[in-house]
């Protein structure tokens, strides 16, 4: 590492010191829809000042050369330059929103809207000197790849997600999923080398960045997931997010789509819908208003089940993404609260009519309070196209609802407790208090319900004790309590001997 590269820790500290700038005009929970831009903003600035040098060099000088488009990843005209915005002393947010419109238009094919759609130009919100102070701090420090590598560069961006996320529970659950979380579905999923992988719900792209994460640490060459990562969120602000944090971890080839999934999916092989390798989300829990009205007559064949209530479309979501497997490899693992594995109605019909096309590999219930927004337990549904012959007919249910570290506003699921519940998973087997594997028939005589406690009855803490070692207890106590008796005993007559000894003492005084 270069000895002026910048450190995790200053970074990631920096960045947080500009979303105090905002502190107070700004509310918390729009941090993101300013701070991000602006440091996706300086770092392509940066990088784009390295390519020129890069190309001089590399020409010997060539000016003429070093300007010619091939030699940049993206394009900035002339006038949307970080140092073009920095140099302005009045209308800042005007000159802020006009470099980055024109750098969008000039890479419409990666860029176009990527900037979200902050209202630089509000002044009652952002003055001059606050967006002068801000856009001074930024400056402060390089963000070219030299000194900030797109690894640091993309953990201190993630780390600025959690940050955001911390400071607007509520909210936060609409764009980020604990990364633990993610870390669990994603190893369970296990993509590989060269596979596709799909988020219809991917808020900040945090499952679609632990993707490559994986295939790197485990398989090899993450490269080969360019141009097979693809997301749609509906969000704006939010989609634009996980283009940003995409790029800022190095990634070279994606797409994210902004839309409305359920009413208008984005990824299309032909008149059907696209299928990949490896389907991951965490959907808004039992959202409403989700599309009943586009579905009762859906072209894509995503009611293939059956409809789901107007109210509560989580079983929408499961379908849809069923309908996005791959015909052999697909795999997919989606987080719902734990309503779904119970409620009856429409929602129990399509439970039984999924369960019955033997997809359904694993029930996973997780703890209470792990996920922002709501203190509910959710848990995990792991399903495949093709199941291994020994799984077939079976689901593993597995309770994980005590796999927790207790914090003051958030649970927390520690790597330990990411590793066991990925064990019992790779076992597949019953685990006393933990896991239990059941037959298809085993569930249709519940009526296709898939709570967890019909199943798995938690570990007992008490003792079993055999019947032998039951009467040497008994005896031992009995033996415990004759003895203490005895002592009781002994110290009565004792005392009584005292008394008799001070009564006559007290005669003979008297007399």
């Amino acid at each position: 590492m270069d000895a002026n590269s910048i450190t995790l820790s200053e970074l990631e500290s920096h960045l947080w010191e500009a979303a105090n700038i905002l502190r107070g005009p700004v509310d918390a929970a729009d941090f993101k829809t300013y701070v991000f831009p602006l440091l996706f903003f300086k770092r392509i600035s940066d990088v784009h000042d390295e390519e020129y040098e890069a190309a001089l060099a590399e020409s010997g000088g060539d000016e003429e050369y070093a300007l010619f488009p091939q030699n940049y990843r993206f394009q900035i005209p002339e006038g949307c330059h970080w140092r073009d915005v920095r140099a302005v002393a009045t209308s800042v947010g005007q000159a802020l929103q006009t470099a980055l419109r024109g750098i969008e238009k000039a890479n419409p094919e990666t860029l176009y809207g990527i900037f979200g759609d902050a209202q630089w130009t509000n002044r009652d919100r952002l003055s001059d000197p606050l967006l002068r102070d801000l856009i001074e701090h930024f400056s402060r420090l390089p963000l070219g790849n030299r000194a900030a590598h797109s690894d640091v560069l993309g953990q201190s961006y993630e780390y600025l997600i959690k940050k955001f996320a911390d400071a607007t529970n509520k909210k936060a659950g609409e764009f980020y999923t604990p990364r633990s979380v993610v870390r669990l579905m994603v190893s369970i999923l296990n993509p590989r080398e060269g596979e596709s992988i799909y988020d219809p719900a991917c808020g900040t792209g945090g499952m679609l960045l632990e993707a490559i994460h994986h295939v790197r640490e485990t398989h090899g060459d993450d490269r080969t997931l360019w141009g097979k990562l693809f997301g749609q969120e509906k969000n704006l602000t939010t989609s634009a997010i996980a283009r940003m944090n995409l790029f800022l971890h190095g990634a070279a080839d994606f797409q994210i789509v902004r839309g409305d999934t359920l009413r208008s999916p984005a990824f299309f092989a032909g008149d059907a819908l696209a299928s990949f390798d490896c389907v991951i989300a965490n959907p808004p829990f039992s959202l409403e208003k989700w599309g009943e009205e586009v579905w009762a007559n859906d072209p894509y064949g995503r009611n293939f089940a059956g409809m789901p209530p107007g109210k509560t479309g989580d079983y929408a979501w499961v379908q849809h993404m069923l309908r996005s497997m791959a015909p052999r490899t697909g795999r997919m693992a989606v987080v719902l609260p734990h309503g779904a594995l119970f409620r009856m109605g429409k929602e129990g019909a399509i439970r039984q009519k999924i369960l019955g096309m033997d997809l359904l590999e694993a029930v996973i219930g997780l703890g209470p309070n792990l996920f922002y927004g709501t203190g509910l337990a959710a848990c995990i549904l792991v399903f495949r196209q093709r199941k291994a012959a020994d799984r077939r007919h079976k689901v593993l249910i597995i309770d994980a609802s005590r796999e927790f570290r207790s914090g003051r506003a958030q649970n927390e699921l520690l790597p330990e407790h990411v590793a066991r519940i990925h064990g019992w998973y790779l076992g597949y087997q019953d685990v006393d208090g933990q896991a239990r594997v059941v037959t298809l028939d085993d569930i249709a005589a519940n009526d296709w319900n898939l709570n967890i406690p019909r199943y798995v009855e938690p570990k007992s803490t008490q003792e079993v004790l055999s019947v032998d070692e039951a009467m040497k207890r008994l005896q031992a106590s009995a033996a415990a309590a004759f003895a203490a008796e005895e002592r009781l005993a002994a110290m009565l007559r004792s005392a009584g001997l005292l008394m008799q000894e001070a009564d006559r003492d007290e005669s003979d005084r008297t007399a």
